[in-house]
């Protein structure tokens, strides 16, 4: 009885210690609050299951989804590799010292799909034209580099592109004599900004004139000492100019090794006045000839009739 006694008159006096008043206009009449020992109790217990099924549930659906991630990354990048950069390696010293043996370039392979077409100066990656690279050796790549190259997260192991700096376009005429400069369409070019110190323009080995065929264009190295270039294939078709098809691409900047990183813009001397004036004249040179040579017997005949019809009368 006692314990009934104690407990009736002591409950009533807890209650509005332990429980908040409601506050004004909440619309509550008396209703427990969630600070009850009870209900907070159920909550916590609720909260704490709750939450750790919300993880379990966000950690099953993370490795559901990783593989869709991982696709999804794979198709961005071969996208990226197919239609707008593409890394490569310099397997050679040709370039030197522009690009130096081991060097990674990022090739630009979207201007190409607006017809955009390789202009002097630009250092482009072409395809092996036929019989460039015969007697090269190439290292056969493993599976995992096949795969990396493919979607484009390592330099190409396709071993038969080449690099070299475009010197002429289609409808250019290019020549070098030993001991002077190559000559663009009767313009010296001045080399000195890319060609490496201690080469010549084209002492060991001296070419032209050549006409450069349209849709073609003639290569040479930076390292004209160690370049197998244009010069070197002219006895294949064409006299080794290469076709604007086999162009990958232009190298537009070298990302690795990072304290090589730089941009390959185009060298001052290709944009000299008068190079595409001369290039112009030559071209229409040969359709002009052949225009009034075509309307030349026009005009005979014309003024033979004419002729004819003043002296009858």
């Amino acid at each position: 009885m006692a314990v009934g006694a104690r407990s009736g008159h002591e409950e009533p006096e807890e209650r509005p210690e332990r429980y908040a008043r409601p506050s004004p206009g909440s619309g509550s009449s008396g209703g427990l609050p969630p600070q009850d020992d009870g209900g907070s109790g159920d909550g916590e217990q609720a909260g704490d299951g709750g939450s750790s099924g919300t993880g379990a549930s966000k950690q099953r659906s993370f490795w559901k989804e990783l593989p869709l991630l991982v696709g999804i990354a794979l198709v961005l990048a071969l996208l990226i590799k197919t239609f707008l950069v593409q890394a490569f390696s310099i397997p050679s010293d040709s370039m030197m010292n522009t690009l130096q043996r081991g060097d990674r370039v990022l090739v630009d392979k979207l201007t190409p799909w607006f017809g955009s077409e390789p202009e002097r100066g630009e250092v482009v990656v072409f395809h092996d034209p036929g019989g460039w690279l015969d007697d090269t050796y190439t290292p056969e790549p493993n599976v995992a580099q096949r795969f990396l190259s493919f979607i484009g997260l390592m330099p190409s192991s396709e071993q038969k592109d080449l690099i070299k700096r475009v010197i002429a376009v289609g409808g250019d005429t290019v020549s070098c004599k030993k001991g002077g400069k190559v000559m663009v369409n009767g313009k010296a070019l001045d080399e000195t900004s890319y060609i490496r110190p201690g080469s010549t323009p084209c002492d060991d080995k001296p070419f032209g004139p050549i006409r450069v065929p349209e849709g073609r264009i003639w290569v040479m190295g930076d390292n004209r000492d160690n370049s197998l270039d244009s010069r070197y294939h002219q006895e294949l078709p064409y006299n080794g100019t290469v076709s604007n098809e086999d162009v990958v691409g232009r190298a537009v900047v070298v990302a690795w090794p990072f304290d090589r990183w730089s941009t390959l813009p185009v060298p001052d001397t290709f944009d000299q006045p008068g190079l595409n004036a001369a290039a112009l004249i030559e071209g229409t040179a040969g359709p002009g000839a052949l225009a009034a040579a075509g309307a030349l017997p026009i005009v005979l005949v014309r003024r033979r009739r004419l002729t004819r019809g003043r002296t009858g009368r």
